[in-house]
């Protein structure tokens, strides 16, 4: 499958670090740090290596269960591709903020179909709430004391007024809700996995309980327009990065010429060059086959 992103490009905000705070009802968010450093970066530009880092650090999170080790793993992700935008993605329009109540799609994270606005932010600025402002249906929020946000706001000041909030060094999300949508994907991947490998075994129940598993994310689609750069580019309006990640792993799950594989012996996953490609390197395979060789000599030492 030919690139479809290789003259492509859609911004996203990430902070150069991360932490962990505790609210007054003991949930546990990450928020930028206060002296962090914003950069805006392209998603596209690497997107196969932050789809693949994504599925390992969920995998990691399912098999093992060191709190230390799953919370190194989120942090590692976070600092290189920024929070997810939670609070874009969950609704059914990204301009929720021009109305007074938000609508919200099925998801795994509220159970509400809606709810206010003010109370909706909440969610998102648990620490110091934005003050925002209406004026004949514009509407804005203040900045004040920190030039960098001025600047970044000025900066997205084409995107959706709730997006451009996201990347303001205020905003948090809470980390059960990251945790889980980690897991979430590696375990969509891994029910692929599974369907496909016991195709001829299982019956038709146990296809069934799998394809139910498949149910995509249900997330605002996507839009696009196209800007003359240094070439005619298409500009993918992702208004959160969970949704990007969504759709750049189903362009990557249904590629069947470079097909994602889990490595026979260390167990991550890795883009294969080939479909029937077992091993995420040579050394990977060099490894597995000196370990079935010792296996193979003790069982005759025997």
């Amino acid at each position: 499958m030919e690139n479809i992103f290789k003259r492509a490009s859609s911004n996203w905000v990430k902070y150069s670090e991360y932490m962990m705070i505790e609210d007054g009802d003991g949930t546990w968010y990450i928020q930028p740090a206060s002296d962090a450093k914003v950069k805006i970066y392209n998603i596209l530009e690497n997107y196969e290596t932050m789809v693949i880092d994504a599925l390992n650090v969920g995998l990691l999170c399912i098999n093992n269960h060191n709190e230390e080790k799953q919370q190194q793993a989120i942090f590692n992700f976070i600092s290189n591709y920024g929070l997810f935008g939670f609070m874009t993605a969950l609704p059914t329009t990204p301009h929720f903020m021009n109305y007074e109540a938000v609508y919200l799609n099925k998801n795994r994270y509220i159970k509400h179909e809606t709810m206010s606005t003010e109370e909706y932010l909440k969610l998102f600025f648990p620490f110091e709430m934005p003050e925002v402002s209406s004026f004949k249906g514009n509407v804005s929020w203040t900045i004040s004391g920190d030039k960098d946000m001025m600047a970044l706001a000025m900066t997205m000041d084409k995107r959706p007024v709730a997006v451009n909030m996201l990347f303001q060094r205020e905003y948090a999300e809470r980390y059960d809700w990251i945790l889980k949508q980690f897991k979430n994907w590696a375990f969509t991947f891994f029910t692929t996995v599974l369907y496909y490998e016991n195709l001829d075994s299982d019956n038709e129940t146990a296809r069934e309980v799998y394809r139910e598993a498949m149910a995509a994310f249900d997330g605002i689609a996507p839009t696009y327009h196209l800007e003359l750069l240094d070439t005619p580019t298409m500009v993918w309006d992702f208004h959160s990065l969970l949704l990007g990640i969504q759709m750049m792993f189903s362009f990557m799950l249904v590629n069947d010429k470079n097909p994602l594989r889990i490595c026979k012996h260390c167990n991550t996953v890795f883009k294969a060059s080939r479909p029937s490609a077992v091993f995420c390197s040579p050394q990977c395979k060099n490894r597995y086959n000196v370990y079935k060789s010792r296996k193979k000599d003790k069982k005759q030492d025997i």
